[in-house]
């Protein structure tokens, strides 16, 4: 079992998802024990092309989405192909696509001709837009779903700017898991399947739900450096050191900016946490007192000092923090880095994942 949590064992999943969001959803269903078969046309996932390789040329990002599941290469337009699909169908439990709308009915596979001849199957369709919506037929890829979103428009500094990790891949996966898990629930009792439809794009609307409940009582379009999550307060902001690294202070409370500032030296900021936003006076200012100290000695300098400051890591100094070893959720399967499921199940971690296992004939 790839997991130490059993939750999903003898659950039969078929993932006929490419790139991100499908396939790290499958991941973390294998993650809690189900059983994932991936199922790929014969040239295999296009994100086979995507990212770098390793010494062997092997590509790193679909392995990592890859691991712990198992591979069949078959032509869905093919007679041979249909057919095989029909007979992996008959005790799959949870059905993942991520073709655009109307690709799945053109196949056969729509979940209206499936649920006929598997009741309790649930399906779970992802797309960009989501269907019969004005852009469903549209490409798009994460940067496109922040943009339509209102996320994209308010991030940034002198211009909209997008993020890494992709967050409307990587959160539509997880709301997909959460609802494929409550139509787990819910079949327990009923013995019937679902459809669940979900755009990524609208993935993104849950995760504004305070900006959405602030525009509509008051018509508040937030912009850039207009808050305190995106810049505009000197209590929420990344500064510069002496010596070209950054700090995070999120001093958002009222008590942890009076310690920041009584360590700081600074008693005079203190009334200022209420300053109108933005705070570009006070942002100066700190700005200021950080570049005059190298990273280390800040950080010594507040240690233990409940203020909310932390270094800024790159990816391989976190992956070798304290912090990230002690809670031994990035592990090797012997040669590659994996990140595992980020919880504990009865006090332990999952095991690292085995590499894909292939289905097709030798």
């Amino acid at each position: 079992m790839v997991s130490v949590s059993h939750y999903l064992s003898g659950v039969k999943i078929l993932d006929l998802s490419h790139y991100v969001s499908g396939p790290f959803a499958s991941l973390l269903l294998a993650d809690m024990g189900a059983d994932v078969i991936k199922i790929e046309p014969p040239a295999g996932d296009p994100m086979r092309h995507l990212g770098p390789g390793d010494a062997k040329g092997d590509p790193l990002f679909y392995g990592a989405l890859s691991a712990g599941k198992s591979v069949l290469h078959l032509d869905l337009k093919s007679d041979e192909g249909s057919a095989r699909m029909q007979e992996l169908l008959v005790d799959t439990d949870i059905l993942i696509e991520g073709f655009r709308p109307g690709v799945m009915t053109r196949l056969g596979l729509d979940y209206a001709r499936l649920s006929v001849l598997h009741p309790s199957l649930i399906y779970c369709s992802i797309s960009g837009y989501g269907v019969d919506a004005p852009l469903s037929a549209a490409a798009g890829h994460d940067a496109n779903y922040l943009a339509t979103s209102g996320i994209l428009h308010r991030n940034g500094t002198t211009s909209p700017h997008f993020f890494d990790p992709p967050i409307a891949d990587m959160s539509g996966a997880l709301f997909a898991v959460i609802a494929i898990l409550g139509a787990l629930n819910a079949r327990s009792r009923t013995g019937k399947g679902a459809h669940i439809e979900l755009g990524l794009a609208d993935a993104l609307m849950p995760l504004q739900l305070m900006q959405i409940a602030e525009w509509g009582a008051n018509a508040t379009v937030p912009t850039r450096q207009s808050t305190y999550l995106n810049g505009a307060a000197a209590y929420y902001q990344v500064y510069a050191t002496a010596d070209a690294k950054h700090v995070m202070l999120g001093a958002v409370e009222p008590k942890f900016w009076l310690n920041f500032c009584e360590a700081a030296g600074r008693p005079d900021w203190v009334k200022r946490h209420d300053d109108q936003l933005p705070q570009h006076r006070l942002i100066s200012e700190l700005s200021n007192f950080f570049e005059q100290h190298e990273a280390v000695a800040i950080c010594r300098r507040f240690e233990g000092i409940e203020c909310c400051l932390s270094p800024v890591l790159d990816l391989g100094e976190a992956l070798q923090s304290p912090q990230t070893l002690a809670r031994g959720l990035v592990k090797s399967d012997g040669g590659r880095l994996q990140a595992l499921f980020p919880a504990y199940f009865d006090g332990k971690t999952t095991t690292a994942r085995p590499p894909l296992h292939r289905l097709d004939p030798a």
